[in-house]
């Protein structure tokens, strides 16, 4: 299906199109390039400009560019434009313009990626739906997925992050979403803020983008939630409080199983009973704003109800799976949750309590005891109180039913002088000095929580622990997989 046309994307961008040409996606890298795609030459890292030819050979309908770039022919399929990052933003807009989506925009200091998930699912039973792919929301990210949407869209999904104050407002209103919602403010980023209220006052800004008569989703249990509120009464848009101090979806009570989470709630005092393919409370939490969300766009709440029942998390974001450490006992597993995509205090506190109420299992293993067992890497711009605040992952709860806590990164060791030594793993500077230990350090019945930052590149640990699995066996999953 044709995308964009030369001469619509000429007509977006002001640009000149050199020839004519149909593109029916849109690319900013040629190793995920498909032939068809109007590849953008953005300048990140390298110069976008520099893989022109590639893009071209690979199959690219055309280019967007500023000038011809060195080894193209002058008659190549090209869209010439004054920048190419500011190209990018109005077919962006033009896409947005040219469709009667219900869209809805996700900001939040976490949850975000896996609500957007829960909502394509959602989403996704109900209508043709267009969402961000992976974490793409930030100030190229956004505009890419508003370009990438097909004009017959009927929902679109369009997730919106930050790293520095001033940054969620603009892409909001390209977005010009239906419905917005926050699925939490909390310490994250706190090396551009000085503090979580001046977190919160961005997050809310997701707000200055709603569409007349459009509704803001608010956490109402984050500490900073009468911030959210005053900004949606400022501009005069609807809000819909969730959670357990929520006014509008209450949630009620969550029973946290082996592989779901059963939550009960109540949707403007009606009951509200649903399921997730996940473990955690936070899970539950953006199960339900999600749920609230789904319903202000116009979505059927109980058809979406069960549609979230049938999701479950991406790996690297809270993916369960066992892992057969035996190809003739089929008892000999142990359970690895990888959480190893991104991590700040909440979802570190999250996903510490997920390990602690994970059911291990006894007498199969070297260790007649199965485990709960840990491996966390440091958690980034955290600014000045950064060690403070990894050191206190000692007091949480859940350290009392965590049996071994391993550590990686110079921050991540304040947690380590800090737990009891009764609690105290390895500490390594890097991962992969962490992951040549790890055979040594589990065993059948064991439960693994693997989650840090992404920079600390705790991938490396999942990979290791995966390798544990006997060949024909490992990765077996009792469940698709935050």
């Amino acid at each position: 299906m044709t995308l964009w046309t030369a001469s619509d994307a000429a007509a977006a961008t002001g640009g000149q199109a050199t020839t004519d040409w149909t593109a029916t996606g849109v690319s900013i890298d040629t190793r995920t390039l498909e032939p068809g795609d109007l590849f953008v030459a953005l300048q990140a890292a390298r110069d976008g400009h520099d893989f022109v030819a590639q893009a071209l050979e690979k199959g690219a309908a055309a280019a967007l560019v500023t000038q011809v770039p060195e080894g193209v022919a002058p008659d190549a399929p090209l869209l010439i434009v004054a920048d190419v990052l500011q190209g990018l933003e109005a077919l962006g807009a033009a896409a947005r313009a040219r469709t009667d989506a219900r869209v809805v925009a996700i900001t939040g200091s976490v949850g975000k990626t896996s609500t957007k998930e829960m909502l394509r699912a959602m989403l996704g039973d109900q209508g043709r739906t267009h969402a961000s792919v992976a974490s793409y929301n930030n100030h190229w990210g956004v505009p890419l997925t508003l370009a990438r949407m097909p004009a017959d869209t009927e929902y679109a999904v369009i997730e919106i992050g930050m790293n520095h104050p001033g940054e969620i407002a603009p892409l909001a209103k390209l977005a010009r979403p239906h419905v917005a919602m926050i699925t939490t403010v909390a310490a994250a980023h706190l090396e551009a803020f000085e503090n979580i209220e001046g977190i919160a006052l961005e997050k809310a800004s997701i707000i200055e983008g709603l569409e007349y008569g459009g509704t803001a989703i608010l956490n109402n249990d984050c500490s900073t939630a009468a911030i959210l509120q005053s900004k949606a009464h400022d501009m005069k848009r609807r809000d819909i409080g969730f959670g357990e101090h929520g006014f509008d979806f209450v949630l009620k009570s969550v029973d946290l199983g082996r592989e779901v989470t059963v939550v009960q709630a109540t949707a403007h005092e009606a009951p509200l009973l649903f399921k997730i393919g996940a473990v955690g409370k936070h899970f539950a939490m953006n199960g339900l704003g999600a749920l609230a969300a789904a319903e202000a766009l116009g979505a059927d709440l109980a058809l979406a109800a069960q549609s979230l029942g049938r999701w479950s998390p991406y790996q690297g974001r809270g993916a369960r799976e066992v892992i057969a450490l035996d190809a003739v006992d089929t008892q000999m597993t142990l359970e690895l949750i990888d959480d190893s995509y991104n991590a700040n205090p909440t979802s570190m506190e999250a996903a510490l309590g997920v390990l602690a109420a994970a059911e291990v299992t006894n007498d199969i293993g070297r260790v007649s005891k199965g485990r709960r067992i840990a491996f966390v890497g440091d958690m980034k711009e955290l600014g000045p109180t950064g060690p403070e605040l990894h050191a206190a992952l000692a007091d949480l709860d859940a350290m009392e039913a965590i049996d071994t806590v391993h550590c990686v990164g110079p921050l991540m060791q304040h947690l380590h002088d800090a737990l009891p030594a009764s609690k105290q793993g390895l500490w390594t500077e890097t991962s992969q000095d962490l992951a040549a230990q790890v055979a040594r350090r589990l065993d059948s019945g064991d439960v693994v929580l693997v989650k840090g930052s992404l920079s600390m590149k705790l991938a490396v640990i999942v990979d290791a622990i995966r390798k544990m699995g006997h060949p024909g066996t490992e990765g077996a999953d009792p469940q698709d997989n935050v």
